[in-house]
C-alpha cells in the first residue's frame, strides 16, 4: 500500500464516519444504512445483544429518531483509524446530546469501535460496537463520565 493510497483510504473512512454522524444529526435512517454493508453486525447500546444485517439494524435507528424528535448533536473525540489493505477499524469516544420527546435532556459519552471492509471499491461498516462503562455494584450504566 502506498502512502497516497493509505491517505486516500483513511480519508474515505473518515467520510464514512462523517456520514454516520450526519445521519444522527439529520435523522436520516437511509443515510445510516448506506454506510453499512448489507451483512453488518452491530453490538449497539440498546437491546438486543446484536443486530445482524441492515434490515434488522434499521429498527433501532428508527427508534432513536422517534425518541429524539428534536436536534441531535454529536461529537467524536480521539478518533483513531487503523488501516489494512481491505480491512480497517476505528475507535473513538463519542458524545451525544439531544432532547427526548418528553423533554428530558441527555448528554453522555460512549465508546465506539467500527470495523470497515472495502467492498467493490467502497469502505463500509461491517461491524460496530457501542458501549458505556458499567458500575458492577449497582448493575447500572455509568453515563456521567467525560474524557
Amino acid at each position: 500500500m502506498t502512502q497516497i493510497t493509505a491517505e486516500t483510504d483513511v480519508a474515505e473512512i473518515r467520510g464514512v464516519i462523517d456520514g454516520w454522524v450526519e445521519a444522527f444529526r439529520s435523522h436520516d435512517v437511509e443515510a445510516a444504512m448506506a454506510v453499512h454493508a448489507p451483512d453488518t453486525v452491530s453490538f449497539d447500546i440498546v437491546a438486543p445483544l446484536r443486530y445482524v444485517g441492515v434490515s434488522a439494524y434499521r429498527r433501532p435507528w428508527e427508534e432513536v429518531f422517534e425518541n429524539f424528535p428534536g436536534p441531535i448533536d454529536f461529537e467524536i473525540r480521539d478518533l483513531d483509524i487503523t488501516l489494512g489493505s481491505d480491512l480497517a477499524f476505528s475507535r473513538s469516544l463519542n458524545r451525544m446530546t439531544a432532547t427526548m420527546g418528553d423533554g428530558q435532556q441527555i448528554d453522555y459519552w460512549f465508546r465506539w469501535t467500527a470495523c470497515f471492509r472495502k467492498i467493490e471499491g467502497r469502505w463500509l461498516i461491517v461491524h460496530d460496537h457501542t458501549s458505556v462503562p458499567t458500575d458492577f455494584a449497582s448493575g447500572m450504566a455509568v453515563l456521567d463520565l467525560v474524557p
